[in-house]
């Protein structure tokens, strides 16, 4: 189990990419950043959130799967501050890393979601099933693709939908959690 001392150790969002991105790297999340649109349906389902989240994101500045998804939690952290991302180079923390290989292979991004108290409530990470589906039907590609996003690319709606998901997945563990409810009384 990934000690939740690890989220304590992590990075906000500009922070991380000062930290380990180049001007280069910074351009490609900032240029997935801006293009992220949250759907009003989306916007409120993130604001019905009522408990804390506080994820862990083992990542890598320079790697293109971070670059088109990380930018997307940052947006939803925007819009719901209960979100708290904590990002942690997979090179820089490589405990972590080799605690959250995927398939005995190192891969970002990969999420922790814990409570508000620290506890693992689930784990999620490095490509979406969108993404596996479009990489599917291409047969191909290259193993860390870029990073760069086409204006209006419609994968990038998918893959936000995808981990939006996840999001309201952990967010109702929390809600439903009898520990929780007793705690906050609701």
């Amino acid at each position: 189990m990934l000690a939740y001392s690890k989220f304590e150790a992590g990075l906000p969002y500009e922070s991380f990419l000062k930290q380990f991105g180049t001007e280069t790297h910074q351009a490609r999340w900032k240029q997935v950043l801006d293009q992220v649109v949250l759907s009003d349906a989306q916007k409120t389902l993130l604001a019905s959130f009522q408990r804390q989240m506080n994820i862990v994101c083992l990542a890598g500045a320079w790697c293109g799967d971070c670059a088109g998804q990380c930018p997307i939690f940052e947006q939803f952290a925007k819009v719901q501050p209960l979100i708290r991302v904590a990002y942690l180079d997979r090179d820089e923390h490589a405990d972590v890393q080799r605690e959250l290989q995927i398939n005995g292979g190192n891969r970002v991004p990969v999420l922790v979601f814990f409570s508000e108290d620290g506890q693992e409530v689930s784990r999620y990470g490095e490509r979406t099933l969108s993404k596996y589906r479009q990489m599917m039907m291409q047969q191909a590609g290259a193993n860390c693709p870029t990073g760069l996003i086409r204006s209006g690319d419609p994968m990038l709606g998918q893959v936000t939908q995808d981990w939006l998901n996840e999001f309201e997945r952990a967010q109702w563990i929390l809600r439903l959690s009898p520990r929780l409810r007793q705690k906050h009384g609701d």
